[in-house]
């Protein structure tokens, strides 16, 4: 595939989470466009503590999937009926990604070194900004990309699995693929004005 001809707002509107993918493969050339954009993210004194897991491998991604799945049934899959009858798109999404997980092509990983022990809640300041690049990126070659951590409960295990470190902490799995249902296009969100306070917070 050649390079990509999209402007940075176009994608900036238009890269809302895909969780419909298909299992088409996704090229070693294109995967390494999209992490060397991620790359050139900020982070926290440009330490790049960071490390970019690629998993393919069917085995470790069965595997993952199951711990991922146990985190989506724990939290949204007990509200299936409901949800179901309430005909909820947005639910459906997140079923269908978590019933087909592991047929996404590619899963990165983004890992902060170092980070396993730490209780700072803005640590994934450090890598957040490049996981959106890498999702950027996808957008501008087509292929879909949601950011997720319901496999986190299992984290020790996801470690062992990736061979990271013990003081290594998987801050996301991003599954890619080519989008198998949807379209692109500008995800609804509130009006600017019910969420941005000029100097100070306000309530109505």
């Amino acid at each position: 595939m050649s390079d990509p001809e999209i402007t940075v707002l176009e994608a900036l509107h238009s890269t809302p989470a895909r969780r419909y993918l298909s299992p088409q493969p996704i090229g070693d050339d294109i995967v390494r466009k999209l992490l060397d954009a991620a790359i050139r993210g900020p982070n926290g004194g440009n330490t790049q503590r960071w490390a970019w897991i690629v998993l393919r491998d069917p085995g470790v991604k069965a595997q993952i999937a199951a711990f991922y799945r146990e985190g989506w049934e724990s939290l949204y899959g007990v509200h299936r009926e409901r949800m179901l009858a309430a005909d909820d798109p947005n639910f459906r999404a997140g079923d269908h990604l978590a019933a087909h997980l592991e047929e996404a092509p590619v899963w990165i990983f983004p890992v902060l070194m170092g980070a396993a022990k730490s209780a700072n809640p803005r640590l994934g300041s450090s890598v957040y900004g490049a996981v959106q690049q890498l999702m950027l990126a996808a957008r501008a070659y087509g292929i879909g990309s949601t950011l997720t951590t319901l496999y986190s409960g299992h984290e020790a295990e996801t470690r062992a699995l990736l061979g990271l470190p013990d003081d290594a902490l998987t801050m996301a799995l991003i599954p890619l693929g080519y989008p198998s249902k949807g379209r692109w296009a500008e995800p609804k969100r509130r009006p600017l004005d019910e969420v941005v306070f000029w100097d100070k917070f306000e309530t109505a």
